[in-house]
Parts: C-alpha cells; sequence; structure tokens
C-alpha cells in the first residue's frame, strides 16, 4: 500500500479546495441548508465544466475522466471539509457507482454521460421503512406487464431523491433484488421531502404507484452489484467525514489560540491541550481506515474492500461525532449557539452516522466478513 499521494493528487486537493472556499462558503451552506432544493444549479454546473467533479472517476468511454477511487476521495475529503450543499454524494458516490457495478453495459452508455456532464442529479433508492441497508429489508415490487415493468411501493431516507433527474431503484421481483431505472417525469411517481437534522443534506420519501421502470441488468441478480456499490460508498463517506472532523480541529485549534481566559490563551491550559491532542489521535486513526479503504478500491480486491469499507465506516462515523462535539465544548457557551457553525459539523456527523448504517451494523458486517 502506498501511503502517499502523487503531485497530481495534491493539485487536485489544492483546485478542489480552491473552489469550494469561493463557492462552499459558511453563508452559502446557510443559504442552501435553508433552500428546499438544497443545492445551486449554478455551482453544479460549474463542478461539472470547470474541474469535472461530477465524472472524475467515470471511465472516459462514458464522458468522464478515468481517474482512481483515491483521487476521489480526495474530492470527498475536501467536501466533507467544506459541508457541500450538493447532491454530489448521491450522483457519485451511489448512483454512478451503482451503474459502473451493474452488469447492463447499454445503461452504462445512456446514463452516466448525463452524471459525467453535471446534466443528470441521480440517486440510489434503496432504503425503506425499516431504514435497512441489507438484502432483506428490500419489499417494494415489480411486475413486469406487456408494456414493461412497473413498480409499487415505498422507499424512502433517500438522499436528494426529491429533486433527482433519475433514481435507480432496487426491488423485489420473483427472481430476487433487481435494480431498475426511474426517470423524474415517470406516472405514478410521488416525491416528499423529509425534515432532517442535518439540514445540509436533503432526504426524501418516495412512493411508486404502478411507475414504469427500466430493468437495468439481468433480472434478480442486483444484490451482488448493490453491495459492491455500499461498499465503496461507504469508503467514500469514511473520506468524507475525515475532512468534516478536520475541519472542526482546525476550527477548535484556531479558537484555542485567540480565546483567553485569565490572562492567557485557553489553549495553553492542559485540559484543552488533551482535547485537541485526543481530537488528532481521532482524525489520524480515521484517516488510516479512510484511506486504506480508498486503496483497497483502486487495487480492485473485492474481499479486502469489503472488510476496509466495514472497518472505515465504524471507525470514521464515531469519530467524526466525537471531534465534532469535542469542537463546540472547546469552544465553549459560543459553540452553542446557531450563529456559530460548529453546530453544522455536528449535525452532519450525526446524520453520516447512521447514512449507509450504524456502526455496530458496520461492526457486525466487519465480524462476518472476518468469520468472527
Amino acid at each position: 500500500m502506498d501511503l502517499t499521494f502523487s503531485e497530481e493528487q495534491d493539485e487536485l486537493r489544492k483546485v478542489v479546495r480552491s473552489f469550494l472556499t469561493k463557492h462552499a462558503t459558511e453563508a452559502d451552506v446557510r443559504r442552501l441548508a435553508a433552500d428546499p432544493s438544497g443545492y445551486d444549479p449554478v455551482v453544479w454546473r460549474r463542478m461539472a465544466t470547470e474541474i469535472g467533479l461530477q465524472g472524475l472517476a467515470v471511465p472516459e468511454k462514458y464522458g468522464g475522466s478515468g481517474f482512481g477511487y483515491v483521487d476521489l476521495g480526495v474530492v470527498f475529503e475536501e467536501t466533507g471539509r467544506a459541508l457541500l450543499c450538493a447532491p454530489y454524494f448521491a450522483t457519485v458516490a451511489l448512483a454512478a457507482e451503482t451503474l459502473l457495478r451493474c452488469d447492463d453495459e447499454r445503461a452504462r452508455g445512456d446514463l452516466l454521460p448525463g452524471i459525467a456532464s453535471g446534466e443528470t442529479v441521480a440517486t440510489l433508492a434503496l432504503t425503506e421503512e425499516s431504514g435497512r441497508w441489507d438484502e432483506a429489508a428490500i419489499r417494494l415490487t415489480a411486475h413486469d406487464e406487456a408494456g414493461g415493468w412497473r413498480l409499487t411501493g415505498v422507499k424512502t431516507y433517500v438522499l436528494d431523491g426529491h429533486l433527482a433527474d433519475l433514481l435507480l431503484v432496487a426491488a423485489r421481483t420473483p427472481s430476487g433484488v433487481s435494480l431498475f431505472a426511474v426517470e423524474s417525469g415517470a406516472p405514478g411517481l410521488a416525491r416528499t421531502p423529509l425534515p432532517t437534522l442535518d439540514q445540509t443534506r436533503k432526504q426524501a420519501r418516495v412512493e411508486f404507484t404502478n411507475t414504469p421502470a427500466r430493468l437495468l441488468g439481468p433480472e434478480g441478480a442486483a444484490w451482488a452489484a448493490l453491495e459492491r456499490t455500499l461498499a465503496a460508498a461507504s469508503v467514500l463517506l469514511a473520506a468524507e467525514q475525515v475532512g468534516g472532523a478536520v475541519a472542526a480541529l482546525d476550527a477548535a485549534v484556531e479558537y484555542a489560540k485567540i480565546r483567553e481566559q485569565y490572562g492567557r490563551p485557553i489553549g495553553s491550559f492542559q485540559g484543552i491541550k488533551h482535547k485537541c491532542a485526543d481530537m488528532l489521535v481521532e482524525i489520524e486513526s480515521a484517516r488510516s481506515a479512510a484511506y486504506g479503504g480508498l486503496w483497497a478500491l483502486d487495487a480492485g480486491d473485492e474481499a479486502e474492500t469489503a472488510i476496509s469499507a466495514a472497518l472505515a465506516q465504524a471507525f470514521c462515523s464515531e469519530a467524526f461525532t466525537k471531534v465534532a462535539g469535542d469542537n463546540i465544548q472547546v469552544h465553549g457557551g459560543i459553540g452553542f449557539t446557531w450563529e456559530h457553525p460548529a453546530h453544522l459539523y455536528l449535525k452532519r456527523a450525526k446524520s453520516s452516522e447512521v447514512l449507509l448504517g450504524t456502526p455496530s451494523y458496520h461492526r457486525e458486517l466487519l465480524a462476518a466478513r472476518l468469520g468472527i
């Protein structure tokens, strides 16, 4: 495993950070968190046209740049640091990954170019009322009629499901779990935004009533591809969580340098020193877990990726929550106020902690994959 980034990856980080510093400021985050859509379409297009973020890891033959997962992890780390308000995780980590891993070359050719160009906002609709991310939890049904496949049922907690142009839907057919594509204007499709703790990341309840859908890949053979997608998404989410935790630590350290008490900076007090040091240890451990998963993805080792993904998500979820909470503690009273950005990171941390399954769920996955 190579534990260093290349010059190109370091430059990619600089470019992405510079872009987000201009277009994902705290004011932008607060404005878009209050906006029902949750993102700025102009910035979304610029992300695609100026620096190619949506198509970064999409192969060139589908209109992307063909970069690897370590490169993509760099981007997610920076979007987490900035609390980017955009359907980036849903479109890139979930939808594009699902298309790349499903056995349907024609669908990839039809659907991935729109994602890579920024024209298509996409998401994966997998979870239902139970909120679980496993195969047994999929109850939404699909039946084949003379005019094609139809979906009936409900998906909920769907990331950016209220605005997605394309929904990739996991449904149960007589042959097992299958994958379907549904366009935003399909008849029988109803989407309702959900209230969320983390207003920077929108979710929706999506109802299907005899909704026409396109089968992707062989019927009943989708779960293996979805499982690989969730492993990749877990690693990318871990990278995003590391970025958010780093931003929280930076804020805590900066405040500890300038806030004075009893005539001296509070950073000189042992209690604050120890708390910041503990935050750094959590981040470095989380960083190692996330980076290990990214390199496993690039190596193409599915067994190692499955293990690394569960490990990264179990650890990074809790690490981000702890660091974001400690940042508030370092700030004291002001850290609890609405005007201070500390609560934005804590809310993102808490929502991310359960986004793809709780840490306990991922520890169970890890144990099962290790055979213990």
